[in-house]
């Protein structure tokens, strides 16, 4: 069956389908991951965008119910150089075109995906529309010249959890994975380790939380408790909470006034506060600062980050399309962490408030753990705090 992706600047790539038999327009961005697509497709940070992925083999270790970052996919698309005909992995329970196409979401393979990155790379994220249907040339270019786009859209209510809920309350969903071969080297199985008393209460406002955030928290003996993105500040503080965490998500980070506002509230009130991407952009905003887009955005599991405390590299997995800008923030925030790519602001700090940010996913699924010591600064923090 055949499928075409098309771009508003009038570009028509056509390949093979896979997925569901459906079209939709988004943001057309791309993925340096060699690993982690099952991730990816459920990082609610995607909401709104058609993801390419430049490592050339996709598809090869199928889909598992334990490596979600949600509770559903959330990319518009899927754009992949080849699919792999076979899936072989002894976690697998079901093929990447089954799972696209449970979820109502449409793939297209046999792109020259070096191609598609190269033009995002030097004309900037396009919108697009990927279709499986029987679409012309034409209705697909003005599919995507039509599409709202990202700037300006609160994507971040279609994916918060619209109640609180506390993560984890029987401890069966955030044990430290492991594997162990038993004697008989052919059984491997999955290991959990022991984790330590829930003993810190935190609120972790919810703009588009990973699973893997919650895990990371209750590893470092955090009791979380999640909120909506829409939580006003004294509601969030009726849970007494040692700390506040703020969650990635997806979209354009200068239209969530509302999220703005009470972080700029809760951080006067002097409680430790603790922000991953799209809320390292809503602190930067709460303390004075503005935000802009990126040309392409930085997302892949391999952008170089630099400690200007201490001279430190981190690689770090990343994905985001907005950033800080630094000219925009007032003395009393210290930028202690920049990209080495392109020298964007990857770290924030209050100089005199209990307040630090990072524009990159400490929790890294899929990605390296160079920056997982964050969660144990957190925790440091409120104590002293």
């Amino acid at each position: 069956m055949n499928a075409i992706l098309a771009l508003e600047d009038g570009t028509v790539m056509r390949g093979q389908a896979f997925g569901a038999r459906a079209s939709a327009c988004g943001e057309v961005c791309f993925n340096t991951s060699m690993t982690g697509y099952q991730e990816i497709l459920t990082d609610p940070s995607y909401k709104g965008q058609i993801v390419a992925m430049t490592y050339p083999l996709i598809g090869n270790y199928g889909i598992n119910r334990l490596d979600v970052e949600s509770w559903q996919p959330h990319v518009a698309g899927f754009v992949v150089r080849e699919l792999s005909p076979l899936v072989s992995n002894w976690r697998s329970e079901m093929s990447l075109p089954d799972y696209l196409q449970q979820h109502r979401i449409p793939g297209i393979q046999g792109l020259d995906t070096r191609a598609l990155t190269k033009k995002l790379r030097v004309h900037g994220a396009l919108k697009g529309m990927i279709s499986t249907e029987d679409l012309s040339d034409s209705e697909a270019v003005n599919g995507a010249r039509q599409w709202q786009g990202l700037i300006g859209i609160d994507y971040v209510r279609e994916v918060t959890h619209p109640q609180p809920f506390s993560w984890d309350s029987r401890d069966e969903e955030s044990g430290d994975f492991r594997l162990s071969r038993s004697s008989n080297e052919a059984n491997i199985h999955n290991l959990r380790h022991p984790l330590p008393p829930a003993e810190i209460p935190v609120v972790a406002y919810d703009f588009g939380i990973k699973y893997n955030i919650l895990r990371r928290l209750r590893q470092r003996g955090f009791q979380v408790t999640v909120v909506p993105a829409h939580t006003p500040a004294d509601t969030a503080l009726q849970y007494k909470p040692s700390g506040i965490f703020l969650s990635n998500g997806p979209g354009d980070p200068a239209a969530l006034g509302y999220a703005v506002r009470a972080v700029s509230d809760l951080i006067n009130t002097g409680v430790p506060v603790f922000g991953i991407c799209l809320g390292h952009q809503i602190i930067g905003q709460a303390l004075g600062g503005k935000t802009f887009k990126l040309k392409f955005g930085h997302r892949g599991a391999n952008q170089p980050v630099k400690n200007l405390r201490t001279g430190q590299v981190e690689i770090t997995s990343q994905n985001h399309g907005f950033a800080v800008d630094p000219h925009s923030l007032p003395s009393h925030v210290e930028v202690d962490r920049i990209n080495l790519n392109d020298q964007t602001v990857e770290g924030m700090r209050h100089r005199h408030k209990p307040v630090f940010c990072v524009q990159y996913h400490p929790e890294a699924s899929p990605g390296p753990h160079d920056s997982s010591v964050l969660f144990d600064e957190f925790r440091e923090l409120i104590r002293r705090s």
